[in-house]
């Protein structure tokens, strides 16, 4: 991990001796052993985190680059409305009026006519 040597190890191990004692050595690396286990757990769960987040800000980047797209696509839509939607051409050749009709140009719809008085309730006799 850190590039430390069996014998580097072993000569960590006589120095650890002589300063302790055998009384005290294995109470010692029990104890090395438990606070290592807690630091790599610890870098683990500090690691997965950011991870997550790092994740987490490319799902947001991604989600607001989409949504930035299809505001600039209506913006197009709303600012360039004589572009016909993607639809097939309609030929004149396959659509025919039905037999009997004739083609007639659309009349202007008429005025609605204002009431000239209000309608009056029945009488009674």
């Amino acid at each position: 991990m850190f590039g430390i040597s069996f014998s580097e190890l072993l000569l960590v191990g006589l120095v650890a001796l002589l300063v302790l004692g055998p009384e005290r050595l294995p109470g010692a690396a029990r104890t090395a052993g438990l606070w290592i286990g807690r630091l790599k757990r610890s870098f683990n769960a500090i690691k997965m985190e950011v991870e997550r987040e790092i994740g987490a800000d490319d799902i947001r980047r991604q989600l607001h680059n989409e949504h930035i797209l299809r505001m600039e696509e209506e913006a197009k839509r709303i600012l360039n409305p004589l572009t016909p939607p993607a639809q097939p051409p309609v030929t004149t050749a396959t659509v025919q009026p039905p037999a009997g009709l004739e083609a007639r140009p659309m009349e202007p719809p008429a005025a609605p006519v204002p009431p000239s008085e209000p309608p009056q309730p029945p009488r009674a006799p």
